[in-house]
C-alpha cells in the first residue's frame, strides 16, 4: 500500500533559519521536474577563491601517512543478521551510510553501497559489513542524495526492478531509466507508506551533484521511518549541522533512534557547511529530540584529512559531556547490529 502524506513546504532560504513564507508548486506525485533546487541550500556553493585554496593545499582533502596508520585498528566486525520478526526493529551497519534496517516486518536498504571502490575515491579501507548473498530479501530502499558515495549504480543493478525505491525529487528518472518500476520521488515532507511502514522525506543541509552541469538539479535529504508501533528511526543522509534538524524534531516527535553522519570533515573550512563534525552530530541529535544515535559516514572510505579514528574517539567525548546514558549511543563496528 503507498499513499501520499504531507504538502511540500516552503524552501529554505540561505540563511541560518526557516524564514520563507511561500510555497513552492505542488507536483504531481512521482513526477518532480523542477530544473533546480538551488533555494533549498542553506550556505552558498564554495565559489572560485575556496576552489583555488583547496588545489594550493595539496592533500587537504585526503589524510596524510600519519593520520592513516590507525587503519588497522578501525572497528569491523561482521556477523550474521540477528533475528528480526514483525515486531522487531533492528539495524546492521554495512559501512558509510548503508544500514540494513529491518523494521515492521520489512527489510530496507540506506544508500546502499557494496562496491570496495566507487568514482572519485581510494577503496574502502574496511570490507562491507555483511556479504551481499547473506542479505534477505529487500523490501524497499532510500536514497538521501545522488552523490556516488551514496547513490552507487553497481550496486542497485543486484537488486530486483520491482524493489520499491524511495528518492529525492527530481531523482526518479534515473531509476526509472535503470528500469526500476516502483519509484517513489518525494519532496521535503512528503512520505510513503509501504507494508505498513511510513517513510517520510526530511531536509538536509547539503547539496547534489552527479555530473559536470547538474548541480543541485536534484534534492538531497533525510528520512523517518516509522513502524506500525510507532517507533521512529531518523537517516540523515550526508549533511552539515543546521536549523533543520529542531524543524524536524517538531514534525516527527518521539524519534527513537538517529543514524547521524560524523565524518569526512577535515578541513572545517571546506566542509563545514556539508558535513557535520562528531560535537555537531551529538548536538543535532539533541535538537531532533532523539533517544538514542548511531554514527555513520566515517571508517570506510578515506574521504577528508582527519585522522582516521578520530570521529569515533570525538563522538564519545561530545556524548559523554552530555550526561546522556552510554547505552544510547550505538557506535557499532562495521558490520555490528543493535535491536531495539
Amino acid at each position: 500500500m503507498t499513499q501520499q502524506r504531507d504538502p511540500v513546504p516552503a524552501p529554505a532560504a540561505l540563511a541560518p533559519a526557516p524564514a520563507a513564507t511561500t510555497r513552492p508548486e505542488e507536483l504531481a506525485p512521482g513526477r518532480h521536474r523542477r530544473r533546480s533546487y538551488r533555494d533549498r541550500l542553506t550556505a552558498p556553493l564554495p565559489g572560485v577563491r575556496a576552489v583555488t585554496r583547496l588545489a594550493r593545499e595539496a592533500g587537504a582533502l585526503r589524510p596524510g601517512t600519519e593520520a592513516r596508520r590507525d587503519v588497522p585498528l578501525l572497528p569491523c566486525a561482521p556477523a550474521p543478521l540477528p533475528p528480526a520478526g514483525p515486531g522487531v526493529l533492528a539495524l546492521t551497519w554495512a559501512g558509510h551510510a548503508s544500514w540494513i534496517l529491518r523494521i515492521g516486518g520489512l527489510t530496507v536498504l540506506t544508500d546502499p553501497v557494496w562496491s570496495h571502490r566507487i568514482l572519485g575515491t581510494p577503496p574502502r579501507v574496511t570490507p562491507v559489513g555483511v556479504p551481499w548473498a547473506s542479505l534477505p530479501p529487500v523490501d524497499a530502499v532510500v536514497i538521501s542524495h545522488n552523490h556516488y558515495d551514496h547513490l552507487d549504480a553497481p550496486t542497485l543493478r543486484r537488486l530486483p526492478r520491482t524493489t520499491p525505491v524511495l528518492v529525492p525529487a527530481g531523482l526518479g528518472r534515473w531509476f526509472r531509466r535503470r528500469r526500476f518500476t516502483r519509484v517513489h520521488e518525494l519532496d521535503w515532507w512528503q512520505g510513503r507508506e509501504i507494508g505498513g511502514v511510513t517513510f517520510d522525506f526530511v531536509p538536509a543541509h547539503h547539496w547534489s551533484r552527479r555530473g559536470l552541469l547538474d548541480t543541485c538539479r536534484t534534492l538531497w535529504g533525510g528520512w523517518v521511518l516509522t513502524d506500525p508501533q510507532g517507533r521512529k528511526v531518523h537517516f540523515a543522509g550526508d549533511t552539515g549541522y543546521g536549523h533543520w534538524f529542531t524543524e524536524i524534531g517538531r514534525r516527527h516527535p518521539g524519534i527513537d533512534l538517529t543514524l547521524m553522519p560524523i565524518g569526512a570533515y577535515a578541513p572545517r573550512w571546506w566542509l563545514r557547511d556539508v558535513h557535520c563534525d562528531p560535537e555537531e552530530a551529538v548536538a543535532a541529535c539533541a535538537d531532533l529530540g532523539a533517544r538514542r544515535m548511531a554514527p555513520m559516514h566515517w571508517a570506510t572510505f578515506l574521504l577528508s584529512a582527519e585522522p582516521v579514528l578520530e570521529p569515533l574517539t570525538r563522538v564519545r567525548a561530545a556524548w559523554a559531556r552530555t550526561g546522556r546514558p552510554r547505552e544510547d549511543l550505538w557506535d557499532l563496528p562495521v558490520g555490528g547490529s543493535r535491536t531495539l
